[in-house]
């Protein structure tokens, strides 16, 4: 489990047939929520795979695949099922039988090292589909043949002053007949990436229409605070919702005084213009990689159209969709001060519905899965700071919990209107974490790497500090806080609070491991999610009460999110199956429907 967990640090529903779907899987709003049910409750044990299809992704074999991660949600419409593989391939199959009907190949170059490589999926407008590939393009491809209409270099125009870590892992958002673009950025290898500009493109042409700067009005020295993230559209209103990063780079602030301007935000945009609308910050000043990294969920609050933002910090904040007010309540509230040299901490944060806990870890808390463990993690907790969830590093290290994967992850949040339910996977693992004086960084790196040290050092150049980070593990590789560190809940959306809780997925003989990926709701009353690290399992969970009604393993992990449409009167279930290299999951190139037998 030890080097499955160390792996962690790194880290829709189509609902009709014949109908253009025009944004992320038939879902500009994040609900991740079919109208079908003729999958229900009652009959979900007679599920069955119905085809397979494999991508051929991992071949040739490279270096790169060690970081490779199948995290696609398919996106169907008119009868094809649309595919991207973490190589940005893009896979068209007949959605009744898996056969290959076209591909197209940008020829990423698997000589580079690139930070992720992994593609969420596409986006697709009237007969045009787009592509944002891990080397940094937007790719504009005719739906009906896969032919090249247009490629646009995404790295021109965005400040060159950076690493050239600059790629693009979540679909592009559509509204009216623009496609909108953010990107992902490597943001610990330096102090000065380059900037998040989020643009906006013709989506005939590809010609620029707008672009949006989250820093534009920084003075500091800093980049990325991106939108790495899945970017919603409310196409009545005309704005695009903006889920924001922390700036560079993620442990150090003393070069960026102040909140640091739109990132770790919300930032509703008009569609039309860029202009902000509104924003709202989920928090100040970040030095935790405390990312919005799920997609803001449009969902009802009452009667007010409203946007619900689930964060890494596991606070939960609804928002009035046309003003960004808090819903429910939020309070700012005092937290530690920094003792680092230079570093301004903020002295208040953000707080909304607690999801996971948040509080300071003590030593009745520790826990191991030997008593040697248990002792082990009592004294480090006693040695360690740990002053609650916004405790900032320091050279001595400090316990961040949750850390750095959630509380929620960019699996995120999924959203039953008809029950006004949320369903999300929420994790619960601490991290250490230690800053480094810049002239000590080397050589520690160096004795980190002779002895085997398997979390991740990041040198954050340009700062006077390096970093170090790793789960909060005990010395034979158990989270040093009892289980479990994983769970999926539903979330009553008028009022914020829990209806049920249950572990998420299993591994050796412990209920509840953390996740990467989201669910799928359907009207039939389901809940399908795998997601789960370590347990290559498919389930489909009742949404009244939490229980699993059906299982199915997976040849290969499942760090995605499921989809469903019907074709031909009947309703298919499509998962991508091929793991995540760096959480350690069994790698595959699988794609799997299922159909009632």
């Amino acid at each position: 489990m030890k080097s499955t967990l160390l792996a962690l640090l790194f880290a829709i529903a189509a609902n009709a047939q014949d109908v253009e779907w025009r944004h992320y899987a038939g879902d500009a709003g994040g609900s991740h929520y079919s109208r079908l049910a003729q999958i229900d409750r009652e009959n979900v044990s007679k599920l069955e795979v119905a085809w397979t299809y494999r991508t051929g992704a991992l071949q040739p074999e490279t270096d790169l695949n060690r970081k490779a991660a199948f995290e696609c949600t398919p996106l169907m419409i008119g009868g094809t099922l649309y595919v991207v593989t973490p190589y940005n391939r893009v896979i068209a199959l007949d959605a009744a039988t898996g056969a290959e009907k076209w591909t197209f190949d940008p020829k990423i170059d698997r000589a580079r090292n690139y930070s992720e490589v992994t593609s969420r999926g596409l986006s697709a407008w009237h007969d045009r589909l787009f592509l944002g590939t891990i080397d940094g393009r937007l790719i504009i491809l005719n739906r009906l043949t896969g032919a090249l209409l247009h490629e646009i270099d995404l790295k021109r125009g965005v400040n060159d002053r950076g690493t050239g870590d600059y790629q693009v892992t979540s679909p592009p958002a559509v509204v009216d007949d623009l496609v909108v673009v953010g990107s992902s950025i490597g943001d610990n290898g330096a102090a000065v990436v380059e900037r998040g500009t989020v643009r906006a493109f013709d989506a005939r042409t590809g010609a620029l229409r707008w672009s949006f700067d989250p820093l534009a009005k920084f003075s500091g020295e800093s980049g990325a605070a991106n939108a790495w993230s899945v970017i919603s559209v409310d196409p009545v209103r005309k704005l695009v919702f903006i889920p924001t990063s922390s700036p560079s780079p993620d442990y150090f602030g003393g070069f960026r005084p102040g909140d640091d301007a739109y990132a770790n935000s919300v930032v509703a945009l008009h569609a039309q213009s860029g202009k902000i609308a509104w924003h709202f910050q989920v928090v100040h000043h970040d030095l935790w990689d405390y990312d919005v990294a799920s997609q803001p969920v449009l969902i009802k609050f009452g009667k007010t159209d409203a946007v619900a933002v689930t964060t890494k910090t596991g606070n939960l904040f609804i928002l009035d969709r046309a003003t960004g007010r808090p819903l429910l309540p939020v309070e700012e509230r005092p937290v530690p001060k920094s003792d680092v040299p230079g570093e301004n901490a903020s002295p208040t944060q953000p707080f909304g519905v607690k999801l996971v806990p948040q509080g300071s870890l003590r030593s009745s808390d520790a826990w191991g899965a030997t008593d040697e463990d248990r002792e082990w993690c009592r004294k480090r907790i006693a040695d360690l700071p740990s002053e609650g969830i916004f405790a900032p590093p320091s050279v001595k290290g400090t316990i961040v919990y949750p850390g750095n994967i959630g509380g929620v992850a960019w699996g995120g949040a999924s959203y039953d209107g008809d029950r006004r339910l949320l369903i999300v996977p929420l994790n619960r693992l601490p991290f250490f974490v230690r800053l480094i004086p810049r002239e000590n960084f080397a050589q520690e790196r160096q004795s980190g790497q002779d002895n085997r040290l398997t979390g991740e050092f990041a040198s954050q150049r340009g700062a006077p500090y390096g970093m170090y980070r790793e789960p909060f593990l005990s010395p034979h590789g158990s989270p040093c806080i009892a289980p479990p560190w994983g769970t999926l809940a539903a979330i009553d959306a008028d009022s914020g609070r829990k209806k049920w809780e249950v572990p998420l997925g299993k591994r050796e003989g412990v209920e509840g491991v953390p996740a990467l990926g989201g669910a799928l709701l359907t009207r039939g009353g389901l809940v399908f999610i795998a997601a789960a690290i370590g347990d290559d399992t498919l389930r489909a969970f009742d949404i009244e009460n939490g229980s699993v009604v059906w299982e199915s393993p997976l040849p290969a992990g499942a760090q995605s999110t499921p989809m469903t449409y019907r074709i031909n009167g009947k309703q298919y279930v499509v998962i991508c199956a091929g793991g995540h290299g760096k959480a350690g999951t069994k790698l595959g190139d699988y794609v799997i429907a299922y159909a009632l037998r």
